[in-house]
């Protein structure tokens, strides 16, 4: 039947049968009697009629839309997956000072629960790390995920892609993370980056020096520190220095010089876009009175200030925590205390921060994935996870960057004066080796002008008003509002 229908025009007739050759049962009645017309079986098949003229194009217009059904069904499934085998992604994370051994088991973990994600974790060099990452970024070469640094946003922000509100709502991420990172990381009404750590500068005191010197009280104020500090300090016959009350006051050995101005300069009213300021002038004035004379608590003559530390040659220095590591690698039987740093008497405790943050880039393919590991890293069983791990490589692991953790921290020796502090947390963009090579350091050589120069004699106003202008242009750069 199908054949015919498709070459209507080739049909014949079909010969008909002639009486002699049809055995005498089988002859048909005589059509010519009335009555036999009727009685016709009812269940003999119709006579076959042949339209040999019919149309077709009905059967293509079907067609037709069975192929569009199918085509569309297949474009829905390709676009979200429905039915079809899962998308493979591959996300590149470029990461700061954790070894990939130290992020292995929570990749791991959420590579198990997501299959079809491979996550490549490389730990970057530090030196020329922002200019690499802008300029790999720009021309897709660059990594779905990277750190940086709290203070970096306006010199990174052409490259970074805002959090999804599907991710992480701006009202969660205010309820999981610290002030300080809301106002760090938030760009209008979006934030630009998870951060999975929070730091900043601690006190950190010899209590064997202490001991010696006789002082059985930690210091808790600028009025302890100018008390205690000349009780301290040891010099030889000579004035020369055996050992150091604190390490303050010049730029060339005292680490983290910048951050204590800073902080000096927000605990004292000032700000970097105010440095002509008499607020401004009197937190240089008091950075500089430690190493000036007749005190001379500090000067060039000692070693590096954590060196110093390290040989017990100084017995306060300020720094943020991880510089606690280095000094117990150095020397494991030295016996220190960590206290928030020295506040104004009578005005509110504040403190200058330091951490780290995981943005995701705007260049990268699979930004919602990306996105969706970096909320699995801050959800409080894998913070903890990762903390757990990195205490197996070292006496203590980064702090925790959310609130509801705090309380696991509040009686750690080391990072509970992080924690205590977290919450009046400042930022300001002076921080030192965050090795961007940009705003930062530029801002940096200013402060350290400035301070050469009250070194050198110049009075501290005329020693800030360069930096005031030089700090000035450098907001104009990266369109910081003063």
């Amino acid at each position: 039947m199908e054949d015919n229908k498709e070459n209507p025009v080739d049909l014949q007739p079909e010969p008909q049968p002639t009486m002699e050759s049809v055995p005498v049962e089988e002859v048909a009645p005589d059509v010519t009697a009335p009555e036999k017309v009727a009685s016709t079986p009812a269940d003999l098949p119709p006579t076959p009629v042949y339209e040999e003229q019919k149309p077709q194009f009905p059967i293509f217009i079907v067609g037709g839309v069975v192929v569009f059904i199918i085509l569309l069904i297949i474009i829905v499934r390709a676009l979200f997956g429905g039915g079809g085998a899962k998308k493979e992604v591959a996300l590149t994370y470029w990461g700061l000072w954790e070894e990939a051994e130290v992020m292995k088991p929570l990749i791991d973990l959420y590579q198990q629960k997501n299959p079809g994600v491979t996550i490549n974790y490389q730990k970057m060099a530090p030196s020329d790390y922002r200019e690499k990452l802008i300029a790999r970024s720009k021309s897709n070469q660059g990594p779905d995920i990277f750190r940086f640094h709290n203070t970096w946003l306006p010199e990174i922000k052409e490259i970074v892609s805002p959090l999804p509100s599907q991710i992480m709502s701006s009202a969660e991420f205010e309820k999981t993370f610290y002030p300080v990172a809301q106002r760090d990381l938030k760009i209008d009404n979006y934030y630009f980056g998870i951060p999975l750590t929070i730091d900043g500068l601690v006190l950190i005191y010899n209590e064997n020096l202490f001991r010696k010197a006789g002082v059985a009280t930690s210091p808790t104020t600028w009025d302890d520190i100018t008390e205690i500090v000349p009780r301290l300090t040891v010099k030889d016959q000579s004035g020369n220095l055996i050992t150091s009350g604190i390490a303050i006051g010049t730029t060339s050995n005292v680490d983290h010089f910048s951050d204590i101005f800073g902080l000096l300069l927000i605990q004292n009213g000032g700000s970097l876009a105010r440095l002509d300021s008499p607020e401004a002038v009197g937190a240089l004035e008091i950075y500089r009175k430690f190493s000036e004379s007749p005190q001379g608590y500090w000067d060039d003559a000692m070693p590096n200030s954590t060196t110093a530390f390290i040989q017990e040659k100084v017995a306060i220095i300020l720094a943020p925590s991880w510089e606690i590591l280095a000094i117990k690698a150095a020397n494991p039987d030295i016996q220190m205390k960590v206290m928030p740093v020295p506040s104004v008497p009578g005005a509110k405790a504040v403190s200058l921060a330091s951490y780290w943050v995981e943005g995701v880039s705007k260049y990268s393919a699979n930004q919602i994935e990306a996105w969706k590991f970096l909320r699995f890293l801050s959800e409080k069983d894998n913070m903890t996870r990762l903390y757990e791990i990195q205490t197996r490589v070292r006496p203590f692991g980064e702090p925790y960057s959310r609130v509801d953790l705090a309380p696991l921290l509040a009686q750690n020796e080391y990072l509970s004066p992080v924690i205590k502090q977290a919450g009046s947390f400042v930022s300001q963009p002076l921080i030192s080796r965050t090795f961007d090579n940009g705003l930062n350091d530029e801002i940096i050589k200013y402060i350290e002008n400035a301070i050469n120069s009250a070194v050198q004699g110049v009075s501290y106003s005329e020693a800030l008003k360069t930096a005031a202008q030089g700090v000035a242009q450098i907001f104009t750069k990266y369109s910081i509002a003063p």
